[in-house]
């Protein structure tokens, strides 16, 4: 199992959180204990959730948010972003495989105007595309959370760096589920082996974009206002 993102062999993750600008966490990962039967499609599910911080008011954030077109496709890299109307990308994940299967999801994502202060990334299709043997549906929400600098520092242990005097917790949560469409030399290994195999893959493909992307939002939006991006305190 390998992954051009890989910077070192993947490791699963652990119930504590981890130690990075933005947090990741697989709070549910479902299997199903057949391939689906009626498309002949194995499907693999997962529900997960994160979180980053932004060193900046909330009206700022938004603002920085509801501008998607002028940073996503510079903040995606080294994955591929197409533009698909006011709202989509065609984002072309990278190539993931295991047992010598190979495959390069590419997806259509549409990221929505918020509502209610709710902001909402669904798939949609990519035009003059077919999926080759695989179909996602991702649908992702994504809420502000305003945090008084005070309460963020004193839960913490303090460190000498300025922040402004109030900070914003962008919260997600991803249920992601894709079906996959397996050779027949894949569909002879053991059923057990093939949806720990791709759970396990599913899992890493989120971590890995996930932390790579937040991180690079982070950047981009302290850099936009000439905000020092300082060591992170709190862990989500």
């Amino acid at each position: 199992m390998h992954s051009q993102f890989a910077d070192n062999r993947p490791s699963e993750i652990e119930p504590a959180h981890l130690k990075t600008p933005s947090s990741f966490v697989n709070i549910d990962s479902l299997m199903t204990q057949a391939p689906y039967s009626t498309s002949e499609f194995t499907e693999f599910q997962g529900h997960f959730q994160g979180c980053m911080d932004l060193y900046a008011e909330t009206d700022r954030v938004t603002a920085y948010l509801d501008t998607h077109q002028n940073w996503f496709g510079r903040c995606a890299h080294p994955m591929k972003a197409e533009p698909l109307g006011a709202n989509g990308y065609a984002l072309v994940i990278g190539r993931f495989g295991s047992f010598g299967y190979e495959v390069e999801p590419k997806i259509g994502l549409e990221l929505l105007p918020q509502q209610d202060g709710i902001y909402r990334i669904q798939t949609i299709p990519v035009p003059d595309y077919i999926p080759p043997g695989y179909e996602v549906d991702f649908q992702a929400s994504q809420w502000l959370v305003s945090l008084p600098t005070s309460e963020y520092i004193l839960e913490q242990e303090s460190e000498n760096f300025q922040l402004p005097p109030t900070i914003t917790r962008l919260e997600w949560e991803l249920k992601l589920k894709v079906g996959v469409r397996f050779p027949k030399f894949i569909q002879k290994l053991p059923q057990s082996l093939i949806l720990t195999t791709g759970d396990r893959l599913l899992r890493q493909i989120v971590r890995q974009v996930s932390r790579r992307l937040s991180y690079k939002v982070q950047q981009d939006f302290h850099n936009s206002l000439g905000i020092p991006l300082a060591k992170p305190l709190r862990r989500c």
